[in-house]
């Protein structure tokens, strides 16, 4: 596996096997408004990270500059191979069918016809919609629309999923069931994830580590040892929150 730079600032020497994704000193501002300040984050292949912080401390920015939706930055970004993106809002096309909006996550590999209609019908299997490739998104719920724009993220293989906040609108008991699908999938297919969220109980549930951002910088990082089949240890929640300055 092999780190390539993804940011115009970089000059690197791409030589960590075992990463999915590495920023170092990594700087972004908005005018005359600095929104990361010399961050250091590093995704294992295979690790679940969540980045947990307050509005503004800088979470969506570097999952953007991680996506290659912003390239204006300083330091270092490195990937191991292209990453994919499941943002709150599925952003489904409406004249398409659920399995022409997962193909366009195909759009940048070249394979045949028939080889994209296998993926797609084999990727929509997995999130639970082979029986939905025909719909529109508008036939879809909440959940299901969610689950397609996963099957879209997913179907190009990626080694890195980008989160940012795709269970925030869904009710609770279908928020734990697209939990539940997302750590089968990650089981599956072994590829290592970052999560940007503001539920510190989603993050420890779903993790390997969360880190705390403040003004730009990861301020704590907590690894999670609790099995996730298993009831998490109160006390990473609170160590969590004393770092967010939330007193429980």
């Amino acid at each position: 596996m092999t780190l390539t730079a993804h940011s115009h600032q970089a000059t690197v020497d791409a030589t960590d096997s075992g990463a999915a994704a590495l920023l170092e000193d990594v700087t972004r501002s908005f005018g005359a408004t600095p929104v990361l300040r010399g961050l250091d984050l590093r995704i294992g292949a295979g690790e679940i990270v969540s980045l947990i912080g307050r509005s503004g401390s800088g979470k969506s920015t570097a999952l953007r500059l991680l996506a290659g939706l912003d390239d204006d930055a300083g330091g270092r970004i490195l990937l191991s191979g292209n990453p994919s993106v499941v943002f709150q809002s599925p952003s489904l096309l409406p004249w398409r069918t659920v399995a022409g909006n997962v193909a366009h996550g195909l759009n940048q590999i070249d394979i045949s016809p028939a080889e994209k209609a296998e993926r797609v019908a084999g990727t929509l299997a997995e999130v639970g919609l082979g029986e939905h490739s025909g719909a529109y998104p508008g036939e879809l719920s909440g959940g299901q629309a969610q689950r397609a724009s996963l099957a879209r993220a997913l179907v190009g293989a990626p080694e890195l999923l980008l989160l940012d906040e795709p269970f925030s609108a869904l009710d609770a008991i279908t928020r734990h069931t697209m939990h539940g699908l997302l750590l089968s999938l990650w089981r599956h297919h072994g590829f290592g994830i970052l999560l940007v969220t503001h539920d510190v109980d989603e993050a420890v549930a779903l993790s390997d580590r969360v880190d705390v951002l403040v003004d730009g910088r990861v301020a704590h990082s907590e690894r999670i040892d609790s099995p996730r089949a298993e009831e998490p240890d109160p006390r990473h929640k609170a160590h969590l929150l004393e770092h967010l300055g939330v007193h429980a």
